[in-house]
């Protein structure tokens, strides 16, 4: 494979990237070639030093969504680094979504509840004076402000545990690919840290 080729593939696999951290990545290995050469190796053989250039793009597309998350920590960001993690083509993490969809979904079933039972601790606390019923407007008011305390708590649990579980993905396949990156017989340089 030639420069060229090389180097047109892994631009087509960053797409998507910010600009600035694809050009450092398109540079340095840039200067892996012009390393080679000056050293007298061909391009081809630098390329197949270099290993696979779609791969590598995976791989450094799903560090950089990784570390996006450990920096923003927010719901694009998660979403990001599971697919982006996912896209490196891991076959147990096929397997595994039996077990982590069901787990996700009732995380996040928690938190979509713990906002709704606030709300409705809002509306109780809003109506239930107005209603009469038993206790009065004083017990109403405690009413509403106790069940939105355990919405509060539901939402803040919830969050807390997407977090986690989010983290916990990230670092599953952080490992997964460190033990089968070597099984493959890639002969990849270190990944370029975003």
């Amino acid at each position: 494979m030639t420069r060229e080729e090389f180097m047109g593939r892994l631009r087509r696999g960053l797409v998507g990237l910010p600009i600035a951290a694809a050009q450092d990545i398109i540079s340095d290995y840039d200067s892996h070639f012009r390393d080679g050469v000056a050293a007298g190796r061909s391009e081809a053989e630098v390329a197949a030093a270099l290993g696979d250039p779609d791969r590598l793009a995976r791989e450094l597309r799903a560090e950089s969504t990784a570390q996006r998350w450990t920096q923003e920590q927010n719901p694009s960001a998660a979403v990001g680094a599971i697919f982006g993690l996912i896209g490196l083509g891991a076959l147990d993490i096929l397997i595994l979504l039996p077990i982590v969809l069901p787990v996700f979904g009732t995380v996040l079933t928690v938190l979509f509840m713990g906002v709704l039972v606030f709300v409705g601790g809002a509306i109780a606390l809003v109506v239930g004076p107005f209603l009469g019923g038993p206790g009065g407007a004083f017990a109403a008011v405690l009413l509403g402000i106790g069940i939105m305390g355990i919405g509060m708590f539901m939402t803040g649990l919830g969050a807390l545990l997407t977090k986690w579980l989010v983290d916990a993905t990230v670092w599953y396949a952080r490992l997964h690919y460190r033990v089968l990156k070597p099984a493959l017989g890639t002969s990849a340089p270190a990944t370029y840290q975003v």
